[in-house]
């Protein structure tokens, strides 16, 4: 064991963890595995088993980049036309979407004993969707145009209702804390504007071709602030896109398709690291009976009240047949990145018991593996979508 340890951690360790990683998940696609549990699995086998890459340095910053890179590219995806022209349905969606909030985290108050921060939290992680994982995974479903723009348009708004959750319920540990934070994240927003116009005007007609570096170092640094802030760095990542995206009259390139191709190459390739990096803390206490019987019936019973409240929304507000509704609903049901964010923050700050963990662990995995089982497809992954002749020429380093 202990030369095996002494073998990952040389360079040649790295070297069999890129092939793993880039590899192994290729392989097993055609067992409808998704890559990204493939990679989780790696890792945890990885720490579970062996106890290898434990609080590794450079895994961990590559796993920053894979999830700053995810959320910076739901963040470009928000298309705020879209959502004012079906307003009212979205409306409705969320409005839908907080009583189910409601009702779960009062459920796990008097289910799971919890307090009420830490149990709304657990229904954040049950119920809210990982936009950027789903967006990746929409070719794979065989949508429609217009029932693809439904999906997106629902799990970019379910998103943003989720981090204001997120940040309100993180924050309101007293009134001052959440007063102050919410100045400080409003500073944030209210300084990235002038930041990208300046960019445009003293950097770009000097540095052509430099606006994928640019928006990528903001998404890192705006992410690390909110950090720092304690609500993660997915909110400041998701708060740099969503900002390019609505500069884009000044400054195109910073939204342009290219832009979000080269956005989803980056993401393709380090976001392996971030669920490496996931699996490999986790620990063999966290997966008792217990937890592994409570994450089973999370999946029994979440999942059809997930299906069928989109079901009957759409119904109700649409007129759709069951079996369209459910063309929208299952592509919306992956958590598989929300989970494990809010997991490891229930255990890292709030101490919530290895049962309730492992039980989230395991239904992240099994609703993200759900979604290909159903309508027999490829599963969601972060596959860079297939070259073009528009892609083909695309620079990463100079979009």
């Amino acid at each position: 064991m202990e030369q095996v340890r002494l073998l990952f951690a040389s360079e040649l360790g790295y070297v069999f963890l890129l092939f793993a990683l880039f590899v192994i998940p290729r392989v097993l696609q055609r067992w409808q595995i998704p890559t990204a549990i493939t990679s989780f699995a790696l890792g945890a086998l990885g720490g579970i088993g062996f106890g290898l890459f434990a609080h590794d340095p450079t895994l961990h910053l590559l796993s920053t980049f894979g999830i700053v890179a995810l959320f910076l590219f739901a963040g470009l995806e928000v298309e705020f036309h879209e959502l004012q022209a079906s307003a009212r349905v979205i409306t409705q969606h969320l409005a839908v979407r907080v009583a189910l909030l409601v009702l779960v985290a009062f459920a796990a108050v008097q289910l799971l004993g919890l307090a009420f921060r830490p149990a709304a939290l657990v229904a954040l992680a049950l119920l809210i969707p990982s936009t950027g994982f789903i967006l990746d995974s929409l070719p794979s479903f065989g949508l429609t145009k217009e029932e693809a723009r439904w999906v997106k348009s629902k799990a970019i708004a379910t998103e943003l209702l989720a981090l204001v959750v997120l940040f309100v319920v993180l924050q309101s540990t007293s009134a001052p804390r959440l007063a102050l934070a919410s100045a400080a994240l409003i500073a944030i927003i209210a300084v990235l504007p002038p930041i990208f116009r300046l960019f445009a005007r003293a950097v770009v007609p000097y540095a052509p071709r430099s606006e994928f570096a640019f928006l990528l170092m903001m998404a890192i640094v705006v992410a690390y602030a909110t950090r720092q802030l304690g609500v993660y760095y997915l909110v400041g990542a998701f708060l740099v896109g969503v900002a390019a995206r609505r500069f884009r009259e000044a400054l195109p390139a910073v939204a342009s398709e290219r832009m979000l191709h080269a956005v989803e190459v980056f993401a393709s390739f380090f976001a392996p690291f971030y669920f490496f990096v996931a699996g490999s803390e986790l620990r063999a206490q966290d997966f008792t009976w217990g937890a592994i019987l409570i994450g089973v019936a999370f999946t029994v019973l979440i999942i059809p009240v997930r299906l069928g409240a989109v079901v009957w929304h759409r119904r109700r507000a649409l007129g759709e047949k069951t079996a369209d509704s459910l063309r929208v609903a299952i592509p919306m049901l992956p958590t598989l990145i929300f989970t494990l964010v809010i997991a490891a923050i229930l255990r890292d700050r709030f101490a919530v018991s290895n049962a309730i963990f492992g039980a989230l662990i395991v239904y992240a995995v099994l609703n993200t593996t759900v979604p290909g089982l159903i309508r027999r497809t490829p599963p969601p992954e972060y596959d860079a979508p297939e070259m073009t002749e528009a892609h083909a020429v695309v620079d990463p380093s100079g979009v």
